[in-house]
Protein backbone atom coordinates (compact mmCIF):
# COMPACT_ATOMS: atom_id res chain seq x y z
CA UNK A 1 0.00 0.00 0.00
CA UNK A 2 2.42 2.75 -1.62
CA UNK A 3 1.84 5.91 0.64
CA UNK A 4 -1.11 4.50 2.79
CA UNK A 5 -0.82 6.22 6.74
CA UNK A 6 -0.49 3.50 9.43
CA UNK A 7 -3.20 3.59 12.25
CA UNK A 8 -1.82 4.88 14.95
CA UNK A 9 -3.31 2.51 18.15
CA UNK A 10 -2.91 3.87 21.40
CA UNK A 11 -2.13 2.46 24.79
CA UNK A 12 -3.27 2.33 28.47
CA UNK A 13 -0.07 3.87 30.56
CA UNK A 14 -1.42 1.90 33.48
CA UNK A 15 -2.45 -1.50 32.14
CA UNK A 16 -0.16 -0.98 28.81
CA UNK A 17 -2.97 -2.64 26.89
CA UNK A 18 -3.50 -1.35 23.05
CA UNK A 19 -7.02 0.45 22.95
CA UNK A 20 -9.06 1.56 19.88
CA UNK A 21 -11.15 4.81 21.33
CA UNK A 22 -10.69 7.21 24.44
CA UNK A 23 -9.99 5.08 27.16
CA UNK A 24 -9.40 1.78 28.23
CA UNK A 25 -11.83 -1.01 28.61
CA UNK A 26 -9.50 -2.85 31.07
CA UNK A 27 -8.89 -0.45 33.75
CA UNK A 28 -11.39 2.76 32.36
CA UNK A 29 -8.64 4.72 32.61
CA UNK A 30 -8.19 7.63 29.79
CA UNK A 31 -4.39 7.98 30.57
CA UNK A 32 -3.41 6.89 27.31
CA UNK A 33 -0.76 7.36 24.80
CA UNK A 34 0.63 6.24 21.76
CA UNK A 35 4.78 6.83 22.81
CA UNK A 36 5.55 2.79 23.06
CA UNK A 37 7.59 0.25 21.34
CA UNK A 38 6.98 -3.45 21.41
CA UNK A 39 4.27 -5.49 20.51
CA UNK A 40 3.04 -8.50 22.98
CA UNK A 41 -0.16 -10.83 22.29
CA UNK A 42 -1.03 -12.68 25.12
CA UNK A 43 -3.45 -15.55 24.67
CA UNK A 44 -2.94 -18.08 28.18
CA UNK A 45 -2.17 -15.62 30.75
CA UNK A 46 -1.93 -18.31 33.17
CA UNK A 47 0.60 -20.35 31.51
CA UNK A 48 2.79 -17.52 30.46
CA UNK A 49 6.26 -16.84 32.04
CA UNK A 50 5.77 -13.20 30.04
CA UNK A 51 2.34 -12.38 31.07
CA UNK A 52 3.28 -13.18 34.81
CA UNK A 53 6.29 -11.07 34.34
CA UNK A 54 4.22 -8.00 33.07
CA UNK A 55 1.15 -8.54 36.16
CA UNK A 56 -0.78 -9.58 32.79
CA UNK A 57 -3.85 -11.68 33.90
CA UNK A 58 -6.10 -11.03 30.60
CA UNK A 59 -5.52 -12.08 27.28
CA UNK A 60 -5.32 -9.44 24.96
CA UNK A 61 -3.17 -7.32 22.80
CA UNK A 62 -0.07 -5.20 25.00
CA UNK A 63 3.16 -2.95 24.46
CA UNK A 64 6.20 -4.07 26.27
CA UNK A 65 7.38 -0.18 26.72
CA UNK A 66 5.66 2.43 27.54
CA UNK A 67 6.66 6.34 28.17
Amino acid sequence: MAGGKKKQYMVCRDCHRVVEGTSCSICGTSNLTADWSGYLVIIDPEHSEVAHRMNITLPGRYALKVR
